[in-house]
């Protein structure tokens, strides 16, 4: 009888443990995947150089085409309408892949019509976002999609993202689901498409990276995908501990801390630009150097004035951390990288003087989570103040392709491994 119960006990423990495994496997299984921004760009209200006419958009199809970082089985877009004054109505929108990325033509095949809550439209509240219905789209890292919408009529106030460095097209009437356009209106602009979502494993996450015309990727190649985030995120998919992790350019060119250049000033857009895109883990921020030589863009101010502004510089950093580890997001400090020669610009000792001290601070440990030291990458050792020759775009300001590549290849991965 004993021997009985003993094995009954222990049949009784084995059968315990066998449901707690299998349990154990199917919650693991059934683990909800997490969305992630695969891509995304800063919108802000185009200057008038860079915004549609109203007859363009007016019964107007747009096609345009965005670089995905990081793959996913499941797809969404988010439409903005974050700077307009009425409400935003498409028609249709639909994603494709296209058949490059200088060209408006898609695979057929490929095309899907997007719905929002179950309607083959949208309208969009004035200063709002509004997401697509998941659709079942696989997609693969470092891939382009095609997303194509169509408007009865322009908006009053276009919201969008000048600095694409890409392609978009449009053409009059409604040609969402055309594999090709005749004869399109090219212009080097995005417009009212916010972010691409992707359905990834739970460890997934996105980097996000705020900055000024540096990061948009002022002077890298027209559809040629060469930003600094771009190399990141080529570099990212080389790794099997990184590779499911996406980056997002937040990036406005023109933009300053302190002050609404291009778009509005980092803090203000902070929420929109760093805390609501899906799956936020990392922020990279890079960005002061309009502020800096915004000082004495006009001439020389006094030593108060640039001590002020060093001052209220770190004050802008420190609130970003913030406001990011309010929310459990780790943020690495890019240190400012050099510009004087810059025509745009003219900086003088002092504003070095300045760029000195902030960079010192960023490095200074116990302010930032990590640091990526971006001036010590670009500088020409010979004169630390300017751009070493090779990565110099030309304006003493802006890094070359190849400026962009070492800037990418710079930030050890070893930064977003959890």
């Amino acid at each position: 009888m004993k021997r009985v119960r003993k094995n009954f006990k222990n049949f009784a423990l084995l059968a315990t443990l066998i449901c707690v495994a299998t349990c154990f496997e199917v919650r693991a299984a059934d683990q909800p995947q997490a969305w992630i921004a695969t891509w995304g760009a800063a919108q802000q209200i185009p200057e008038p150089q860079n915004t549609l006419p109203t007859k363009d958009l007016r019964d107007a199809t747009v096609r345009q085409i965005f670089h995905l970082s990081v793959a996913g089985r499941k797809l969404r877009i988010k439409v903005s309408n974050a700077f307009g004054t009425a409400a935003l109505h498409l028609t249709s929108v639909h994603i494709a892949r296209p058949r490059a990325t200088d060209s408006p033509a898609i695979d057929p095949a490929s095309d899907r019509a997007l719905s929002f809550a179950g309607a083959p439209d949208v309208t969009v509240p004035p200063g709002a976002e509004f997401l697509s219905d998941p659709i079942d789209y696989p997609v693969d890292a470092l891939s382009d999609l095609a997303v194509t919408f169509h408007l009865d009529d322009a908006p009053e106030v276009e919201t969008g993202h000048p600095g694409s460095r890409a392609t978009s097209y449009v053409v009059h009437g409604n040609a969402v689901g055309a594999a090709n356009f005749t004869a399109p209106e090219k212009v080097e602009h995005w417009y009212q498409i916010a972010e691409v979502d992707v359905h990834g494993a739970p460890v997934a996450g996105s980097i996000v990276a705020l900055g000024d015309s540096i990061t948009d990727g002022h002077a890298s190649t027209t559809n040629g995908n060469d930003r600094w985030t771009d190399v990141l995120a080529k570099r990212l998919q080389q790794s099997p501990a990184t590779r499911t992790l996406g980056v997002v350019n937040k990036g406005i060119g023109g933009n300053h801390l302190l002050t609404d250049g291009l778009g509005p000033n980092a803090l203000a857009r902070f929420d929109r630009d760093v805390l609501a895109p899906s799956g936020v883990h990392w922020l990279i921020v890079l960005e002061g150097v309009n502020d800096l030589g915004g000082l004495t863009q006009n001439g020389e101010v006094s030593a108060a004035q640039h001590a002020d502004l060093v001052h209220r510089i770190i004050a802008s950093y420190q609130q970003i951390i913030e406001r990011a580890h309010a929310h459990g997001i780790p943020v690495i400090g890019g240190t400012i990288m050099p510009f004087a020669g810059s025509d745009y610009y003219h900086p003088g000792p002092l504003t070095e003087t300045d760029r000195q001290a902030i960079n010192t601070w960023i490095r200074t440990p116990g302010h930032f989570d990590a640091v990526v030291d971006f001036d010590a990458v670009m500088r020409d050792p010979h004169q630390p103040d300017r751009l070493l020759p090779a990565y110099d775009c030309g304006d003493h300001l802006h890094p070359s392709p190849a400026g962009y590549r070492a800037m990418g290849e710079a930030i050890p991965l070893s930064l977003f491994k959890r």
